[in-house]
């Protein structure tokens, strides 16, 4: 995947003991041109379910609109909510459907259900691929080194959401085209969590 593809972003997610946390920087970018400083790329998708992206604004709120209505339906059908892993082949279908034409982005979902905690990574033409822990965009190289140096699959939250946003800091110091703040999902059990974090620890949001 080309640094063109994975527009000024960084996501990142990991699986701790509870649950998941889903986070991305809220810069969004053209090159090196800053088009907004308040960008939404975390969406909660289901009750138990999420998604971080990168790529292009309207990529992005396309597929989590999508991913939110299918959802919606697959519960009211069902009777239980959709399980992590068939919230991410649906989600890959609907990428692989469009691979002529691709969607401008690559995705991760997390969530909880009766199996566990699990996170999937997406390209844009669909390929899922279970991790636990994971990280995308132009910040990806520096993210996944923090991941790769302090996770723990035994984390409390409180560790789980810290490492996270460390990660996701640590990218938008060192990538001109992340930035602005990060957003971060948590759901476990007890339910979803969406909070605002400024980029760096001196600033407030």
């Amino acid at each position: 995947m080309s640094n063109e593809l994975t527009i000024g972003a960084t996501a990142a997610g990991l699986v701790f003991k509870d649950g998941v946390v889903l986070a991305a920087d809220k810069r969004v970018s053209y090159g090196y041109t800053v088009l907004s400083r308040s960008g939404r790329k975390v969406f909660q998708i289901g009750d138990n379910l999420g998604m971080a992206s990168v790529g292009l604004v309207g990529d992005m709120q396309t597929l989590a609109r999508a991913m939110t209505a299918e959802v919606k339906i697959y519960v009211l059908e069902n009777k239980r909510q959709m399980s992590v892993r068939g919230a991410a082949k649906l989600l890959a279908n609907i990428l692989y459907g469009s691979k002529l034409m691709p969607y401008y982005t690559e995705v991760l979902i997390g969530g909880l259900d009766e199996t566990g905690p699990h996170v999937y990574t997406m390209d844009a033409i669909g390929s899922v691929l279970e991790d636990s822990y994971a990280a995308l965009g132009n910040g990806a190289p520096v993210a996944t080194g923090i991941l790769d140096s302090q996770y723990q699959p035994d984390m409390s939250k409180a560790q789980a959401e810290e490492l996270v946003l460390k990660a996701v800091r640590s990218a938008i110091a060192r990538d001109i085209t992340s930035g602005d703040g990060v957003d971060l999902l948590t759901i476990t059990a007890s339910g979803s969590e969406l909070k605002e974090y400024p980029a760096s620890r001196e600033q407030k949001v």
